[in-house]
């Protein structure tokens, strides 16, 4: 069967998919998971409403046909999902898919990076906000330092894995971070993203007042460092990429606050339960789990894709006011990845 493409509304191709495997985290990240929020008696999905490998592979191969051609996996922590290998290796052998890539902390890559090499992973997101211990443990919610991240890192690139590293900047928590991170990526050759500080989910208690923008570290990294402008390298791109003058380093911004990216979005999200979400700020999801696990047939869920996508006219960031941002209703990123 051939690949179609499909539109929203917006004259939005479907290109990109992320998948989260899990909605547990070994962290308790005040961005995503707070511990106030997800303490030890918190209830996450049991078992049997996450969606198998079978499925997930089921549903990425429909997702190929429809356009898709990059997957990233992400979580929770993708990596505490058992065998995962597994899973990225049936990925990995989809005829059409171009790029699989996964998002993590990075604790378990040492463990883990080589077999995921070797299962067809070609490269990993690593989260880093930091590289102050104490503050790394603030952060994550556990006070665990930056040590085992840093090993990941390390191990990452000794299984030959491409490297993004990801900053969110937050003002008052990690804004004086932001030099020390770009001198570590740049000095070891890793490509820094720094992410504005968003409004995902309900539970991380999100101001305007904390977000850092695009701009303002620009500002700052100015100061330090000579930039060259990077074009984008496909339609979609979300990061606005530069260059480190006279070097083959990158270093690039998430702007989804100060400069939305809404008109070129090609992301589609799959959550860890089945949901379909057609946008990271969208708390309406699009059950595909249950249809699949009553009898659907490709076709059939394949034309359940096709009318979601076709309906998207989602512009969440191009829209964002106080007002909307305390009143629209919003899927936790433990459930739905970055």
């Amino acid at each position: 069967m051939g690949k179609t493409i499909i539109k929203d509304k917006l004259n939005r191709p479907l290109h990109d998919l992320r998948i989260s495997v899990i909605d547990r985290c070994n962290f308790r990240c005040q961005y995503c998971m707070p511990a106030e929020q997800f303490g030890p008696d918190f209830q996450f999905l049991p078992r049997s409403a996450l969606l198998t490998y079978e499925e997930i592979d089921r549903l990425a191969k429909i997702f190929v046909r429809l356009g898709v051609e990059k997957i990233r996996l992400t979580g929770g922590e993708p990596l505490l999902r058992r065998d995962l290998p597994i899973l990225i290796s049936r990925l990995s052998n989809i005829e059409g898919l171009l790029d699989l890539a996964l998002t993590t902390n990075g604790v378990l890559l040492p463990k883990l990076a080589d077999k995921l090499k070797e299962a067809g992973l070609k490269r990993v997101n690593i989260s880093l906000d930091t590289l102050d211990d104490e503050l790394f443990g603030e952060i994550n919610g556990r006070g665990i330092g930056t040590g085992p991240v840093l090993e990941g890192i390390h191990a990452a690139k000794q299984a030959g894995l491409g490297i993004k590293i990801n900053m969110v900047v937050k003002k008052g928590l990690n804004h004086s971070e932001i030099i020390p991170m770009a001198e570590y990526c740049k000095t070891h050759g890793l490509e820094l993203r720094y992410i504005e500080y968003m409004d995902v989910g309900s539970t991380n208690g999100w101001k305007m007042d904390d977000v850092v923008t695009k701009k303002q570290i620009y500002d700052i990294l100015k100061d330090h460092f000579e930039l060259e402008p990077v074009g984008p390298a496909y339609f979609g791109e979300v990061a606005k990429l530069y260059r480190y003058k006279d070097t083959e380093v990158n270093v690039g911004f998430i702007t989804s606050v100060s400069e939305s990216f809404c008109s070129s979005c090609t992301r589609a999200r799959l959550s860890a339960n089945g949901q379909i979400y057609t946008c990271l700020f969208n708390g309406n999801g699009h059950d595909v789990r249950n249809f699949m696990r009553n009898g659907a047939t490709d076709e059939q869920i394949e034309e359940r894709i096709t009318a979601i996508w076709n309906g998207r006219d989602d512009r969440y960031s191009d829209e964002r006011t106080a007002e909307t941002n305390r009143k629209r209703k919003k899927i936790e990123m433990s459930y739905i990845g970055g």
